[in-house]
């Protein structure tokens, strides 16, 4: 009986050192438009109980952010650990692969390294981009509309020609949540990870919602009373530069938005309704696919990676959407929880250090221990994932380009913004903002060019200077 016992304990002891020193799996959701509102963020609207759980078992950052404002640039640079302007690409309309033919992105640096590669639903923007590099492919879906209304209106206006077919900018169906294409997306990834549980994987889980148009169960709408939100301040900063917030035609082309003026309260609120609800529904989905992981006994060997492509607004300063520079736009959630068996492994913290989007790709190639990986632009978080408090760096970085000749670039220390709008070409430089973020995503005042800020603006323009150089090359724009 003893030897048994003694064999099992070796057996066991065996087991977790094989795990211990076994590549780690990486499970990364990638989330759509998703502003740093949920529960663990200290929102008092937002129901994330499943998000907020895994804020609990790893490490939250609350200062992390995207390089651009916008889809496709900001999920190409997480992808290859380049940042927009290293890349050349600045819309959405670029595929990565159009311009970009030789860049080593993720999921081929994974395939290297003999990872099983999957992507699920929305990952890179352009779905064509490294499509043949992914092991398993889930396409991102269209989005569709299931109210029999709204089915009529889709096809009375296919059939009347209409060039940009987008129905309401919302929808509440009574369907369960494969109805609509995240609850497919975690029906995918359940069934993908019942299959690669015994190999090394790399998985993208990118959920859509709360990209409009906000389409979730009626059942996810239930759960908040629409008018218990407030109207956000219509206000827009003070001294802003002309092209600083974007006109927000992306909401205006939904067929019930108005195409001019600000949108009334009722609409407002209805959109806001939608916008919790939506994230309340991939907040389900999140859950789903996280007991399949600990299930499959996979939490022990998986790394987990909560992220979102950029902030967004819904009516504050008057504007919709994201595309811009401002706070609210390029601050974005980020948890990251490190499989169990890692000897290092912090829980249940909270982190402060500057931490960017395109240090993804480097963190990754750190914690997997992979080959032939390329130069990034990012750096490794790793030392903050074991030590949450320590100090980093400086400043994060973000750009937006305003068409070919106006190029805003920004940086944040953490507590203010700096941004200057410079001809693409000269850098001279056409606008300059300076905004307080000690304590919001929100700032109402740009406060640049006043005396009593000055030697926090000309800190902020040095630490600019050092990532944009004002007698640096012209900015190369790639888009085709």
């Amino acid at each position: 009986m003893k030897k048994n016992i003694l064999v099992l304990i070796l057996h066991l002891s065996f087991s977790l050192v094989l795990s211990s020193q076994r590549k780690p799996n990486v499970l990364v959701f990638y989330i759509d438009d998703l502003r740093a509102e949920l529960g663990c963020y200290g929102s008092k609207t937002a129901i994330t109980p499943n998000i907020d759980k895994l804020a609990k078992d790893g490490v939250i950052f609350n200062k992390a952010y995207v390089q651009q404002a916008i889809c496709a640039p900001s999920r190409m640079s997480t992808l290859t650990g380049l940042r927009p302007e290293t890349l050349g690409i600045y819309s959405i309309f670029t595929p990565l692969r159009r311009v970009n033919k030789e860049v080593v992105s993720l999921p081929q640096l994974f395939n290297k390294n003999g990872y099983k590669t999957i992507s699920i639903g929305k990952v890179y923007h352009h779905g064509i981009d490294d499509q043949k590099e992914w092991s398993t492919y889930f396409g991102k879906e269209s989005n569709a509309y299931l109210k029999p209304e709204n089915i009529a209106l889709m096809k009375r206006l296919k059939e009347e020609g209409v060039k940009s077919l987008k129905g309401p900018a919302f929808e509440n169906a009574d369907v369960p949540d494969e109805g609509y294409k995240d609850g497919r997306a975690a029906k995918y990834a359940i069934e993908t990870l019942q299959k690669v549980k015994d190999d090394k994987f790399i998985m993208f889980v990118g959920l859509s919602k709360p990209h409009l148009p906000f389409n979730s169960p009626k059942k996810y709408w239930d759960l908040y009373d629409k008018n218990q939100f407030e109207i956000p301040s219509r206000k827009k900063p003070e001294g802003v530069y002309k092209l600083a917030l974007s006109p927000w035609g992306e909401l205006k082309g939904y067929s019930n938005i108005p195409k001019e003026g600000d949108l009334n309260d009722d609409l407002t609120r209805d959109l806001i309704h939608g916008y919790h609800a939506s994230v309340s529904y991939i907040d389900s989905q999140v859950g789903k696919v996280m007991k399949a992981l600990e299930d499959l006994d996979l939490k022990k060997n998986t790394m987990i990676i909560f992220m979102s492509d950029h902030g967004y607004k819904i009516g504050e300063y008057a504007s919709w959407c994201k595309q811009s520079n401002m706070e609210i736009d390029v601050r974005v959630p980020l948890i990251i929880s490190r499989e169990t068996a890692y000897k290092n492994r912090v829980a249940n913290k909270t982190s402060d250090a500057l931490v960017e989007n395109v240090d993804i790709f480097s963190t990754l190639v750190d914690v997997c221990d992979l080959k032939f990986a390329p130069v990034s632009d990012g750096k490794s978080i790793v030392p903050v994932l074991n030590n949450p408090n320590k100090k980093w760096d400086e400043a994060a970085y973000s750009v937006y380009a305003r068409g070919k000749k106006i190029m805003g670039l920004t940086t944040t220390d953490g507590d203010w913004r700096y941004t200057e709008w410079r001809n693409s070409t000269t850098h001279e430089v056409l606008g300059v903002e300076l905004y307080e973020h000690k304590n919001s995503l929100l700032s109402y005042e740009n406060v640049s060019g006043k005396g009593k800020y000055k030697s926090v603006e000309q800190r902020m323009k040095k630490l600019l200077e050092t990532q944009f150089p004002s007698n640096g090359e012209p900015f190369i724009q790639n888009d085709k």
